[in-house]
């Protein structure tokens, strides 16, 4: 099947530059040989566990695409225009191999997802082995790029097709410890013990491993006083949070997904478990607006460190706003934000690969710095030696009257932080 495909692009190639050979003598029918769209596969969950994230991630992506299609589309390719080939993980890994299979096979030259880190895996084999690129919009274990970077250094594989636009686990441990630090600071209170909580699954193992790594690299004035995973998704946390609550917690820090979210807080309650604060590390299904339709008050001033829109630009607020009515009113987020950028930088890289060859693109992707996203940065989107954004960060948000709103760092913040969070 590769070979087929890549005999296949070069023929398309070989059309091309013998078009473009006959355009130097003359004949300016050259741009009818390029393509009329660009297929992207564009492989989320948008059912299982994971759909409100999934969704979010689809919409923003296809949002994406079609304002890239309606200022032109692609210039450098004559204004061929990006068309979705709409993938669903379910949130399990083996479908989302398969899916990855599917889009491909469909005809699609570049891949964008998949939200999970479990699902993400399982995609890169494929993507080296079809030689597809593909931009890891949301997924923030960190093997998953660095596994391939290690394979293509040591000559193992000699090109690397996977890159990534979010933060990596890492990065979220690293701004996790320096948020609370300082927010601690800020309210004039100095919590001692911290209990992390997490699911164990690759997402939350990794989360949970950056967060003690950065922890421990940090030394902070707390301590991380018990650590309690869970099986994903749960039937049941009341042992889990007994277990939590006999270690007398200043600081609950929850690494969820949207299922344990939902059965975690209102165990919290259930149980009287007192604290200064829930704040995740980084997690999804603690900021999601069916989310918080869902678990209502108990929800109410969380906070989580995640990658948000940054919505001091007007440009983000008016996309946020176009969302809030393609959704039904829901809010533009880390999910829908995230895979809008990324399908921006897929756009940006085929504008100046002005090929679709996969050597060409990953070229391009390469070389990188792009300044137009709408996420809250530490800079323009580029791609260090692993495949990966350092300038790709996270804020903090909480949920204040039932929304989530950014309330650190100070520089970004929408409104004031409330913390410790009044009782209940």
């Amino acid at each position: 099947m590769e070979k087929a495909r890549g005999v296949g692009r070069r023929t398309f190639l070989a059309g091309v530059g013998v078009a473009a050979g006959a355009g130097v003598f003359g004949f300016p029918a050259v741009l009818r040989a390029q393509p009329r769209t660009i297929k992207v596969g564009v492989v989320h969950p948008v059912t299982g566990p994971l759909s409100e994230a999934g969704q979010a991630c689809r919409l923003g992506a296809q949002m994406a695409a079609d304002a890239v299609n309606a200022t032109g589309g692609i210039k450098s390719l004559g204004g061929a225009k990006l068309e979705l080939i709409l993938g669903d993980t379910q949130g399990k890994p083996e479908v989302a191999r398969t899916e990855a299979e599917r889009v491909i096979n469909g005809g699609a030259q570049v891949l964008l997802g998949p939200f999970s880190s479990g699902d993400a895996a399982a995609m890169v084999p494929v993507a080296q082995q079809q030689r597809i690129p593909f931009l890891v919009d949301i997924a923030a274990a960190d093997p998953i790029t660095a596994n391939v970077a290690k394979a293509v250094r040591e000559g193992q594989q000699k090109v690397q097709y996977v890159y990534r636009n979010f933060p990596t686990g890492t990065m979220f441990g690293q701004r996790a410890i320096q948020f609370m630090t300082e927010i601690f600071k800020e309210a004039g209170v100095s919590p001692k013990r911290l209990v992390l909580m997490y699911a164990n699954d690759l997402f939350g193992q990794t989360q949970a491993k950056s967060f003690q790594a950065a922890h421990k690299a940090a030394r902070p004035g707390f301590d991380i006083v018990e650590v309690i995973p869970w099986p994903e998704p749960p039937s049941d946390l009341s042992t889990e949070v007994g277990k939590l609550r006999a270690a007398r917690p200043d600081i609950i820090a929850p690494i969820t997904r949207p299922a344990s979210a939902q059965l975690l807080l209102p165990e919290l309650a259930k149980q009287r478990v007192e604290a200064m604060g829930v704040i995740s590390p980084g997690s999804p299904g603690l900021y999601e607006a069916g989310q918080i339709a869902k678990l209502k008050e108990l929800i109410e001033h969380v906070m989580d460190n995640v990658p948000w829109p940054n919505f001091k630009n007007p440009k983000t607020r008016a996309i946020a706003e176009e969302y809030g009515k393609r959704s039904g009113g829901k809010t533009f987020d880390t999910n829908s934000g995230y895979s809008y950028d990324g399908m921006l930088i897929v756009a940006d890289v085929l504008e100046r690969a002005k090929s679709t060859d996969p050597e060409a693109v990953v070229d391009a992707i390469k070389k990188t710095s792009f300044t137009g996203g709408f996420m809250v940065s530490a800079g323009p989107v580029v791609f260090n030696e692993t495949g990966d954004n350092p300038n790709a960060t996270s804020a903090m948000i909480q949920i204040l009257g039932q929304k989530p709103v950014v309330v650190w760092p100070r520089d970004a913040a929408e409104q004031k932080l409330v913390f410790p969070r009044p009782k209940r």
